[in-house]
């Protein structure tokens, strides 16, 4: 099938978490919680569905119950579709199979934010190669771009192979494949620590070809910096910048590598930006400096949107990252893990835009 006849701009494969938000208090002490949906593969379809207005999907499972229908139910609210939902009966009490809950408070100044995820046994994570018919849903239904990730490659060694397999079957029908990788030191802090979960990625990296984040032999504290006040940016961005070279040169099928930068001043106050390898130059995105922060989460998932909005739709490769960091900015200035922006407000802000007030 044609890419301009494909029936969804993007596939996202991962797994979709119940947020269970204490707003301004602690998870803790609250009696009360918000919920939201998020998931950092899923976030990016939900962005570029609801502030982009693509056609998007996300490949999951849930146990089905209450819970599960009450995920679905959000997920339609953003728009994205539900075709490649999997649906496993619950066995009335979440022995064998539950839907994942993850409790997070947003932090405030120098509280930093802080989760607890509840995800054993989920649904998705017992997902596993041979469930989803992917030349059938490249090939038939149309798809230009998948999009997974470290999250859900590491909850499980299906959900590995079941990455592998997705990303491998992308390749062959032509859709471009994006991997975030994404380390979550809780995924893997009984299955081998970082290295267990670098050796995962490059596993994946050969089928890649636009990666978010930088594969290294470094943990992600090892590259960053908080101590350069002449450029706020410029420990944490050559080191990207190395570190992307570096990954490229090993796996050529990479054709564009992106990192977002930032320096913590609090919980509720960052420095913000990112860089990017397209078409064999580097581009720094606008920084944001001192930008205030009401829930962090969700961030990185906003830029990733939005560089895959400017590549889809065919924009300069500086305006792309530009549109990705004003994106995760504006994501970040609302709660829950998803995006409430507007295509009109990235635009204005990636193209110098502020914040006074619209009347």
């Amino acid at each position: 099938m044609s890419q301009t006849a494909a029936t969804f701009d993007l596939l996202a494969l991962g797994e979709v978490l119940l947020r269970l938000d204490p707003g301004e208090s602690r998870v803790r002490t609250s009696r009360q919680f918000t919920a939201w949906e998020g998931g950092g593969e899923y976030n990016v379809a939900r962005g570029l569905r609801r502030c982009f207005g693509l056609k998007t999907a996300v490949a999951t499972a849930f146990a089905d119950n209450e819970i599960g229908r009450l995920l679905e139910d959000f997920i339609l609210q953003g728009g994205v579709d539900t075709s490649f939902v999997k649906w496993v009966p619950y066995d009335g009490i979440g022995r064998s199979v539950r839907n994942p809950i993850n409790f997070t408070e947003r932090g405030f100044g120098i509280r930093g934010a802080k989760g607890c995820v509840d995800r054993g046994h989920s649904a998705a994570s017992q997902m596993k190669k041979g469930d989803f018919d992917w030349n059938q849903i490249f090939s038939e239904q149309g798809v230009k771009w998948l999009h997974t990730g470290g999250i859900y490659a590491g909850l499980s060694e299906t959900t590995a192979e079941l990455a592998i397999q997705a990303c491998k079957a992308a390749k062959k029908h032509g859709v471009t494949v994006s991997y975030d990788l994404n380390y979550r030191p809780s995924l893997w802090q009984d299955r081998g620590g970082f290295p267990a979960a670098q050796a995962l990625n490059r596993r994946l990296a050969p089928y890649v070809d636009v990666m978010f984040g930088v594969l290294t032999e470094d943990e992600p504290s090892a590259v960053s910096s908080n101590d350069h006040p002449t450029d706020i940016f410029a420990a944490q961005a050559a080191a990207a910048e190395d570190g992307i070279k570096k990954m490229v040169k090993k796996y050529p099928n990479i054709q564009v590598a992106a990192a977002t930068l930032r320096r913590v001043h609090s919980a509720t106050c960052n420095d913000w930006g990112s860089i990017a390898l397209i078409d064999g130059a580097f581009h720094r995105s606008k920084n944001y400096a001192k930008l205030d922060i009401l829930d962090r989460i969700g961030g990185g998932d906003g830029f990733v949107a939005g560089l895959i909005y400017g590549m889809l739709t065919q924009q300069t490769p500086q305006l792309s990252i530009d549109l990705g960091a004003a994106h995760g900015a504006l994501a970040m200035s609302t709660p829950g893990d998803t995006s409430m922006a507007t295509l009109a407000e990235v635009l204005k802000l990636a193209q110098g835009g502020d914040a006074k007030v619209q009347r």
